[in-house]
């Protein structure tokens, strides 16, 4: 059974299961071969907790850009706090960082969408794939109504790019229930949630959204028509 196949068998075979019975189905099917990565926001915090509450053996990942907000930090120190839990960061190779700094300078990605994807590339894309390598299953905290390119996800997909099962258990949830979760379990989260933020990346590309505007409005807004996308979640 290929990959897109297996994917499509856990949409059917899993339909009926809940978030936990499928976390727990995965774990034990696909051990050691199932990571979960984190950016330490409001849907991330949710899965943290459904795997650190419930003891699955499932790696929990986060990636570190280098240019991260203060904010982001202390919501990952107190995640580790809470649940007395590792959380392994992933950082971008130092020469290929050096290198883009030294060529274009510390702000390049605002020049151009080129630029920016060249930075998202080196920051994110390489170090995820090192942390992907190896597994077989990749949760994620995508949500269909997060941007119009997420809207025609399925909980489960084969990612041909990363060759790898991404299992999205939050797809139909809606920014509400992540966050009635967050308050009723007492979960940790980046109080930047309360200052308009609602996608949080790195800091120079982040912004609050103003009341209205689209869910991803508040990430690279200088773009137009650019997908609002970094390449983590490109399954080509």
């Amino acid at each position: 059974m290929n990959g897109l196949d297996k994917a499509e068998f856990l949409n059917t075979e899993l339909h009926q299961m809940s978030v936990i019975e499928k976390m727990r189905y995965l774990a034990e099917t696909y051990t050691e071969k199932i990571v979960f990565t984190t950016s330490f926001g409001y849907e991330d915090q949710v899965i943290t907790d459904y795997i650190f509450a419930h003891n699955f053996p499932i790696k929990v990942i986060t990636l570190d850009t280098g240019r991260l907000f203060e904010e982001t930090y202390k919501v990952y120190r107190s995640t580790v706090e809470k649940y007395k839990k590792p959380i392994k960061a992933y950082f971008p190779p130092a020469e290929k960082v050096e290198e883009l700094l030294e060529k274009k300078g510390p702000f390049s990605f605002y020049e151009s969408l080129e630029n920016r994807k060249e930075c998202c590339f080196i920051r994110k894309v390489i170090p995820l794939k090192r942390a992907l390598n190896g597994n077989e299953i990749w949760i994620t905290g995508l949500r269909a109504s997060q941007s119009d390119n997420r809207s025609d996800m399925r909980e489960f997909e084969w990612d041909e790019g990363n060759q790898i099962i991404k299992y999205n258990p939050l797809l139909e949830w809606s920014l509400e229930d992540v966050k009635v979760y967050v308050y009723k379990n007492h979960v940790p989260y980046n109080v930047l949630h309360d200052k308009g933020f609602v996608s949080i990346g790195c800091a120079p590309c982040t912004r609050a959204i103003r009341p209205g505007e689209d869910f991803r409005a508040g990430r690279w807004w200088w773009e137009q028509n650019s997908g609002k996308e970094c390449g983590l979640h490109s399954s080509k």
